[in-house]
């Protein structure tokens, strides 16, 4: 007998400890939703979601997105299950969706985890990056500081809103510390080169030995971004590039023109779970690395994330882009979550 299913929608607004930059702008707080899904059929079937779509970026945010919600959490209670195919233009109400309806199944069979993984039985922690978000010169100096005392071995700096000499003399100050053996550094630069300068650009960035720069020209230029990487001065990883890129012909026909080195990979903007795993496969049978960020998501999108990709790296040891969960003054408390160096723990 198919289970009768109900989804109860709670918009929520969540709030930065400091102005976040970005290339887009500066994000002081950000709206999501939160599911909760149950069912009258099993007392135990419950499970909270979150669809945390970013302005200016996701695919599937408009002025109608609380209706889309509704629409698409509507047709789950109709059918009884998530037609992930009709849900591919909606990346961050899929990902919602399937986070309550894991969480909604562990809880039905006993279980307060996603998935039983050395992660989640809290044996062995993720690799993170440090991030340094943007800000004036000084304030990134000081954050850059901070994550070098935490100890993370992997740095990622977020550059193109200040000048670019200010940001080679961040790097330059890092190089000065702590060598390639030591520190990795990777930087993303959400699209703010041109192509005319992109290309001297990643020749100076080169010096610092960078393991990658994300999406360094604007999404939707595919034969100038192939240029760059064919010429890999810096190795290319894709982000906002995949945005929008549904259609698993589509998403091949992206890789096999661009040929990036790497895929930055987040579930609330490339497809949910079902989206980056088809990401996944394809770059792997391309030669193609990937690893996973979040989109700042509170800690329920968050420790949906890791959990699920706890699954996917196994023991690799290649530096993730998860958030801290530290983020917001008011988040969403899920205490299992902790920070411990450069390490994300979930401890039960």
């Amino acid at each position: 007998m198919r289970i009768r299913i109900r989804i109860d929608i709670e918009p929520r607004t969540l709030h930065f400890r400091f102005p976040a930059g970005t290339s887009r702008g500066i994000y002081t707080e950000r709206r999501n939703w939160l599911l909760r899904m149950t069912s009258p059929d099993d007392r135990a079937f419950c499970g909270v979601g979150e669809c945390a779509p970013l302005p200016d970026l996701s695919c599937d945010y408009g002025a109608h997105y609380a209706e889309q919600l509704r629409a698409a959490c509507d047709e789950v209670e109709r059918i009884g299950r998530i037609d992930t195919e009709a849900l591919r233009p909606f990346p961050s109400i899929l990902f919602g969706l399937e986070t309550a309806w894991l969480s909604a199944q562990a809880a039905a069979n006993g279980r307060r985890v996603l998935f039983d993984t050395p992660f989640t039985r809290g044996e062995r922690g993720i690799v993170t990056n440090g991030l340094v978000w943007m800000g004036d010169h000084a304030t990134m100096a000081r954050r850059l500081a901070e994550k070098l005392s935490q100890g993370f071995r992997c740095i990622k700096v977020k550059i193109g809103a200040i000048g670019f000499d200010d940001e080679l003399d961040l790097l330059t100050r890092a190089r000065a510390l702590y060598n390639t053996e030591c520190v990795e550094l990777r930087v993303d630069a959400n699209g703010a080169f041109t192509p005319s300068e992109a290309h001297d650009k990643l020749r100076r960035l080169a010096t610092y030995g960078l393991h990658s720069i994300e999406q360094p020209l604007r999404a939707g230029q595919w034969e100038e971004m192939a240029a760059l990487c064919r010429a890999c001065i810096v190795p290319i990883a894709l982000d906002e590039e995949l945005i929008g890129v549904t259609r698993p012909e589509d998403k091949r026909a992206l890789l096999d023109t661009v040929r990036p080195q790497y895929l930055v990979l987040k579930p609330s903007l490339h497809g949910g779970f079902a989206g980056c795993e088809e990401w996944i496969s394809l770059a792997t049978e391309r030669g193609i690395g990937w690893w996973v960020t979040s989109a700042l998501e509170s800690n329920v999108g968050l420790s949906a994330i890791s959990q699920w990709l706890s699954v996917r790296i196994g023991d690799s040891a290649m530096p993730q882009g998860l958030g801290t969960g530290e983020l917001y003054t008011d988040n969403i408390s899920v205490p299992a979550l902790r920070m411990e160096g450069e390490k994300l723990w979930y401890r039960p």
